[in-house]
């Protein structure tokens, strides 16, 4: 088949392009290298041409080779045509390191700039230490205004196209926005129909930052993933009716809802379907039966970033949301002898139920 064409957004001041649909490497355990490389290859004739990378998904060493691959084949004309995202790690999110850490992004990369580069996560832990989980005394706090100061830096410098970051809350991206020169082009986050991101999305509109979504069809095989977008009745009646996949379904809504996505699959079949989201639409009934009728809850907690002894003690500090606990013996979705923690993100009373065994049911309910 012909490679497909994949939309554009134009990001930060310089309206440099980028595709609204990307390819994301964050696996766990993370892929194979050989894998990898011949799933971009086969991804890039598909028609993808926005890549997304960290050096915590290791994963920058077989994209570069698979890159240069790609342009020495003349599966792309030029490097030009392809979009890079990578991001700046915890232990390299200080003053001083910044610049050397795109540098070492770039050398593994194969590559002399990045389309974009990215602040991972609102957190510093000690330099030079970069095991996973990060330990519970390496977190420090993050000195925002050093580190935006060298992520604007790596502009200046030509290393990367634009900046920005991922997973800030409204409070911790608007304190970004009142200390930049150069304004985040991006804000990478979880997303989806169960995670719609209402109050963020619209911040993000009214600054002209693009918001890319990870984690739209529930990251299935990773960790931290859920079958709940999946097994979603109201996506799934959507898609039977439009003959449609859920995952298509998920997609076209992100699409719909104006923001970009970064989706992982190494599979050809479902590469080639991910593609397919852009010749049809949701009616205004699908969409608004999206935003009414699927319960919300957040996949990504960031529990592994919060640790007693660090600046982040708390779920209600990562995200600024005024939390609410409980602790209950029993809960009606769910069998009644696993103990369960129930949070409840206020006022909208979106809840996180965990239970022993780390699977997550949620829901919307009142106190």
């Amino acid at each position: 088949m012909s490679a497909m064409t994949v939309p554009n957004l134009a990001i930060g001041s310089d309206h440099h392009l980028m595709p609204v649909l990307g390819f994301g490497t964050a696996a766990s355990p993370p892929p194979e290298p050989l894998l990898l490389k011949q799933t971009v290859l086969d991804a890039i004739k598909l028609g993808y041409r926005h890549f997304d990378t960290s050096p915590r998904y290791l994963t920058e060493e077989p994209l570069g080779e698979a890159l240069a691959e790609a342009v020495s084949l003349g599966l792309v004309g030029s490097r030009s045509e392809l979009f890079v995202t990578s991001k700046l790690w915890c232990a390299d999110a200080h003053g001083g390191l910044v610049v050397p850490a795109i540098q070492r992004s770039l050398k593994n990369l194969k590559l002399d700039y990045l389309d974009l580069y990215l602040i991972h996560w609102p957190v510093s832990s000690k330099p030079g230490k970069y095991k996973f989980p990060i330990e519970e005394d390496d977190f420090l706090p993050m000195d925002y205004e050093a580190v935006w100061s060298e992520m604007e830096e790596c502009k200046r410098l030509g290393l990367a196209k634009c900046i920005g970051v991922s997973n800030f809350s409204c409070k911790k991206l608007q304190h970004i926005l009142s200390i930049a020169t150069i304004p985040p082009s991006v804000n990478q986050v979880e997303m989806s129909p169960v995670w719609q991101q209402r109050k963020l999305k619209e911040l993000c509109k009214s600054k002209g930052i693009v918001l890319t979504a990870y984690s739209v069809l529930g990251s299935r095989g990773a960790f931290w993933g859920t079958p709940k977008i999946m097994e979603s009745d109201v996506l799934k009646e959507i898609a039977d009716a439009k003959g449609k996949t859920v995952a298509q379904v998920s997609m076209r809504w992100a699409y719909e809802e104006g923001v970009s996505m970064v989706v992982k699959s190494f599979t050809k079949k479902r590469l080639e379907e991910n593609l397919k989201i852009f010749d049809w639409s949701l009616t205004e009934e699908e969409m608004h039966r999206i935003s009414t009728e699927i319960a919300q809850c957040r996949i990504v907690g960031g529990e592994v970033y919060i640790s007693k002894k660090g600046p982040i003690k708390s779920l209600e500090e990562m995200w600024d949301a005024s939390l609410s606990l409980r602790v209950l013996a029993s809960f009606h979705l769910l069998p009644r002898h696993q103990l369960v923690l129930l949070t409840a993100y206020q006022p909208t009373n979106e809840m996180y139920v965990r239970t022993s065994s780390d699977a997550c049911k949620m829901g919307r309910y009142r106190m």
